[in-house]
């Protein structure tokens, strides 16, 4: 446990920390769906056109607005706290250029996969989506559960561990918790989102998936209050925040399966969303402060207050998002409920790209 504090946090420093969280959990709440849906295209899709192109249009008006979340959040961590940032990207180069080759692979899919007619280039295309979602959702996984643990810092603020130290077990389950928590959340929203034989596959796939995930749901939830309890933290003993967030989470999960059984498609996503939500609160929790760093010399810690900007700085990226913010809020939910509709392979006209 860190024994040598820096000086307490101020206003600002704490706003923009929860900012950035509020910015991690919507993009896991927007893209985590996003990377479900592109998992499960040849899952659900199997050989027929029209089943992909269905499952491909229920986020084709809103994914690439949803990835605006992460570099949002990228963007304000570097304004905000650009020592969290410069040793993330110096420290784990490698993981975050996988998460970036997933995102590349998933534009280009998604762009180029109506480009020709050819049967064989748009399933390749269908794979490099599927793939390009399987890679962030698998990493960013690895690395949250690696927060919620601690990486290790030098004196010199940079990450003093190795790339193959990331790959414990808590991390790993971590990981495989992601992907099987994004593929309910998609299969889910692909069941609310059609109508036919597709929704009734969504639905018998989001019931198995969600069985996975509530596993290790309860797996998680266990290791990280028992093994790395939120009373570890010298900024914050938040036991209590990070227990009732995992309880939430894994009655998310629960919820999903059975409102997906009793075919309530709309209350299952909001089940699985608080899954997303009550996750990623809890990872926040435990990185309150520390950031999720754990330092070897403890007079020389990253941590919420060395990492910050200057507060000038601070204070005018808040009158700035204040202005903003709401703005695209409103147009992004504007974008959700004209797109609101359900579809169906009826939808799809013959000779459709």
């Amino acid at each position: 446990m860190l024994t040598v504090l820096q000086a307490s946090p101020s206003a600002l420093q704490v706003v923009w920390f929860l900012l950035v969280a509020v910015l991690w959990i919507g993009y896991f709440f927007l893209e985590g769906f996003d990377y479900g849906v592109a998992m499960l295209i040849p899952v659900l899709g199997r050989d027929d056109e029209k089943r992909r192109r269905v499952i491909i249009n229920t986020i084709g008006p809103t994914w690439d607005g949803n990835e605006v979340w992460l570099l949002t959040a990228g963007g304000a961590t570097f304004a905000a706290f650009p020592g969290w940032y410069a040793s993330l990207f110096s420290g784990l180069y490698l993981p975050l250029f996988l998460v970036l080759v997933g995102l590349i692979l998933r534009g280009v899919a998604f762009e180029y996969r109506a480009k020709r007619d050819e049967l064989r280039w748009k399933r390749s295309f269908d794979l490099a989506a599927s793939i390009g979602s399987l890679l962030p959702a698998l990493v960013l996984g690895i690395g949250f559960a690696n927060f919620v643990k601690g990486l290790k810092t030098g004196s010199d603020l940079l990450l003093a561990q190795g790339f193959w130290s990331l790959f414990n077990p808590f991390a790993l389950v971590g990981g495989l918790l992601f992907v099987a928590l994004f593929l309910t959340h998609g299969a889910v929203f692909i069941a609310l989102k059609t109508r036919g034989e597709i929704h009734d596959e969504a639905r018998g796939f989001a019931l198995k998936s969600a069985l996975v995930t509530l596993v290790l749901m309860i797996a998680f939830v266990l290791a990280q209050n028992l093994a790395y309890p939120a009373s570890d933290n010298p900024w914050f003993d938040g036991t209590a925040l990070t227990w009732v967030a995992g309880v939430l989470a894994v009655l998310g999960v629960a919820a999903a399966w059975w409102f997906t059984r009793a075919d309530r498609d709309g209350w299952a996503f909001l089940s699985t969303g608080l899954a997303v939500l009550m996750l990623v609160v809890g990872i926040f929790v435990k990185m309150y402060g520390t950031l999720g760093f754990v330092p070897t010399d403890p007079a020389h810690p990253l941590d919420i207050t060395t990492a910050s900007s200057s507060p000038l700085t601070l204070k005018l990226m808040t009158i700035a998002a204040v202005v903003f913010v709401p703005i695209v809020l409103a147009y992004q939910a504007w974008s959700y409920w004209v797109f609101r509709k359900r579809l169906s392979t009826a939808n799809i006209p013959e000779g459709a790209h």
